[in-house]
């Protein structure tokens, strides 16, 4: 028989916001059945009918609890400036959605829950909905033969074709059903990004099961709350670190039922440990009807993938993502970049940040599936320093990098660039000018298109093309930068190499993206514009035009797992996703992110203040800043926390004291011979302190109002870090974290003590 995958399925009550009119549609894929890709007829044959509700929900993000940290860092006053009013933004949410638990419509927190698709009578948000199933079945059928997956084993580069990747991802389902996963269960991961890790996932999900990522720098007693509230049958981890965690937990689990290892040796045999090619074995020669009647049983609007974010208080929530979540965004998230199908050229990704991460899952495995692209996958010590060497190995087409990556790359290039000659360093700064100044002509649109100086072209033959090639970009079209806010700063860095960095923004309840930057369609510090079928509005506007972002789209969640009340705190009366960030759009539709409600400052004089673009412009100020947090929340005036850019353990990634080479030419600059951080920090040298000083004066000259002027500032000890609690697993600044860590260093900032500021202001004798 002959089966059409993108027939519409039946659909009753639509959900419809105002009406968006108009994209490309995907073409209908025929699919015969067990053609050339060897892929068993009863799935062919599957044909899905999607139901009756729909969900929304809201980002929180990731926080958690630390020890405090003491020092005996000192505070930096300040001069106080006059002061004057400030527009206040306002963070009253609207009334939220009550919906009988009997009735659910826009939402469900039930693991076996339905919801209604937001499907719409005409463009993208109009496509038929698809399973994960359907959907990798569609690509197998285009591009059987083509490499789905790459990775290393010692020296020696592997790769999987599609028709191989979907076949072992079937028979993970076997072995997953033999192992006993029962429907809407989980099976946690735990590890580094692998072809196990994707296989595991879709594997899970197959066999009707719920893939949940679980982060590798979690503690036991976080491992256990995920697998607790996910009813983990199975958990699979990378190796004898990560399986310890679990078997000091196992027996307060009581749905697990096994436990795989697929990376190393097993050290020790246990009754239900199983090694990958165990595990594979179990489901190898297992029927297929079991399986198949699961996967046919299946539908677009059930969960089938539980993405774990932490509120800033209360136990981590567990967001759930439909089929047709995954399936429909890839889809729109594809075809608003133009990425483009493996029949005409294969995107190549490259797989390293934490898949724990909607951001992470939806690029390196959804979207990448969707088109038929490859993913390569990193070592695990990427983000110790092996990334780029991966990247000059992959030579990928696409590339995401959360802004600490850029940041990284953007302080060795300067690095090096200050070990160069001096008529390379002229060389490299001119063309800098040049691309800069070419490509913000452009942006502004003060030039024809196509059109740029000869100085230009120069630059790009001189120093662009070689940049992009020592990092492993020669290849890269399209860089993206997201999961937390980026300075202007280091884009306009990379764009003065040529590199510009789209920036996206998104939340796990939003399957990831909402808004992306493109070349065609970009404004430096703008996230972009929102992706085709997905809607914006701003909740509560301010006289400025700040208000509450708000989503609407098929990309919107299920809602929270067995969590019903922090559900509808999340879905206004019309089924808005409230984000709880701040931001405003121009007449373009280009969205700005200006802040986020749970991080305002509110002063003890009831200001509101964010506190992102304020510590942006001291970062830039100072460029010996690594980190700063602005801090005044029921205060009478705002203080500072700064780290200074500081050496990485290879090892561990903790900050090491000695200073990075950028930064030790920074003091040698100022006249500071301080080639580490305990030589500066506490203001122990008065040339940088007095650096700083001059650096946060520049700032609050800016600033629209006293309220939002830096009083006091204190140098700590050492850098943040994710092992050390203060940044999360995709570098986000953890602030209560942090507020609780270094309550000490806070509190000295506003006791009634004169503090050193300025070498006119000289430190006490030690």
């Amino acid at each position: 028989m002959q089966l059409t995958l993108c027939e519409s399925t039946s659909m009753s009550g639509v959900t419809e916001p105002p009406r968006e009119v108009g994209f490309l549609e995907s073409p209908c894929v025929t699919v015969d059945s067990a053609a050339s890709c060897d892929l068993p007829p009863s799935i062919l044959d599957t044909a899905n009918e999607s139901s009756e509700e729909e969900s929304a929900g809201e980002g929180e993000e990731e926080t958690g609890a630390h020890d405090a940290a003491t020092s005996s860092t000192k505070t930096t006053e300040v001069p106080a400036e006059q002061s004057s009013n400030t527009p206040a933004v306002s963070a009253q949410r609207p009334d939220s959605l009550s919906v009988p638990a009997a009735e659910p419509r826009l939402w469900t927190t039930q693991r076996d829950g339905e919801v209604k698709l937001r499907m719409e009578e005409s463009g993208l948000a109009a496509e038929p909905a698809l399973t994960v199933n359907q959907m990798f079945v569609s690509t197998v059928e285009r591009y059987s033969e083509y490499t789905a997956l790459c990775w290393k084993e010692g020296d020696q580069q592997k790769s999987l074709k599609y028709k191989d990747y979907y076949q072992t991802c079937r028979t993970a389902a076997k072995s997953f059903l033999k192992l006993g996963l029962e429907r809407y269960h989980g099976v946690g991961i735990l590890g580094f990004n692998s072809v196990e890790w994707f296989v595991a996932d879709i594997g899970a999900i197959l066999a009707g099961g719920f893939a949940v990522g679980i982060y590798t720098t979690n503690s036991p007693e976080a491992c256990q709350y995920v697998a607790e509230n996910s009813k983990a049958n199975i958990i699979v981890v990378e190796n004898h670190k990560q399986l310890q965690k679990i078997l000091q937990i196992e027996d307060q689990l009581p749905h697990l039922k096994a436990i795989v290892q697929y990376k190393d040796e097993l050290k020790e045999k246990r009754p239900n440990l199983y090694t990958w090619a165990e595990f594979l074995e179990l489901g190898r020669d297992e029927p297929d009807a079991p399986l198949d009647a699961i996967i046919g049983s299946q539908k677009p609007n059930q969960c089938c993938s539980l993405i774990y974010t932490s509120g800033t208080t209360g136990q981590p929530k567990g967001v759930m993502l439909s089929h047709d979540n995954l399936t429909w965004t890839a889809y729109s998230t594809a075809k608003h970049v133009s990425l483009t199908a493996a029949s005409q050229a294969q995107e190549v990704v490259v797989s390293y940040l934490p898949l724990s991460h909607i951001a992470a899952q939806m690029v390196d495995i959804w979207i990448a599936m969707k088109i038929g692209g490859v993913t390569y996958f990193a070592q695990p010590d990427a983000l110790k320093g092996s990334l780029v060497d991966t990247l000059k190995e992959a030579r990928p087409t696409a590339f995401m990098g959360v802004p600490r990556v850029w940041e990284k790359m953007q302080e060795k290039m300067k690095a090096v660039g200050a070990k160069s000659s001096t008529v390379r360093r002229k060389v490299a700064a001119w063309a800098k000018d040049v691309g800069l100044r070419t490509n913000l002509s452009k942006l502004n649109q003060n030039s024809a298109p196509g059109s740029a100086p000869v100085s230009y072209h120069v630059a790009k033959k001189l120093v662009f093309k070689k940049v992009r090639k020592a990092l492993g970009l020669d290849r890269c079209t399209k860089c993206y930068t997201g999961a937390a806010p980026i300075t202007k700063d280091t884009l306009e860095f990379f764009l003065s190499l040529n590199i510009p960095l789209c920036e996206l923004y998104g939340m796990s309840e939003s399957s990831g993206p909402h808004t992306i930057s493109r070349h065609d369609a970009f404004k430096l510090t703008s996230c972009g514009i929102e992706l085709p079928g997905c809607k914006t509005k701003l909740h509560n506007k301010d006289e400025e035009g700040n208000g509450e972002i708000c989503f609407w789209g098929r990309h919107v969640f299920m809602g929270y797992l067995n969590m019903p009340d922090k559900t509808e705190e999340a879905l206004d009366a019309e089924g808005w996703l409230h984000s709880g960030d701040l931001g405003k759009q121009d007449e373009n539709g280009f969205l700005f992110i200006t802040g986020r409600i749970k991080e305002l400052i509110i002063t003890a004089g009831g200001e509101n203040i964010p506190p992102v673009p304020i510590e942006d412009a001291v970062k830039e100020a100072v460029p010996l800043i690594s980190n700063a947090m602005l801090v005044g929340d029921k205060r009478k005036f705002l203080s500072m926390l700064l780290t200074i850019k500081c050496q990485v353990n290879p090892d561990t990634g903790d900050p090491q004291d000695e200073l990075t080479p950028e930064a030790v030419e920074l003091c040698r600059q100022l006249g500071s011979k301080a080639t580490r951080v305990s030589e500066i920090s506490g203001g122990r040298d008065p040339a940088v302190n007095a650096a700083i000083q001059e650096g946060i004066k520049r700032v609050n000259e800016k600033s629209t109002s006293n309220a939002q002027r830096i009083q006091k500032w204190v140098v700590l000890d050492r850098d943040f870090s994710v092992g050390g609690g203060e940044l999360g697993p995709t570098m986000k600044l953890k602030r209560p974290v942090v507020m609780k860590m270094y309550k000490e260093q806070i509190d000295n900032c506003y006791k009634d003590v004169a503090s050193p500021a300025t070498p006119d202001n000289p430190l006490p004798p030690k």
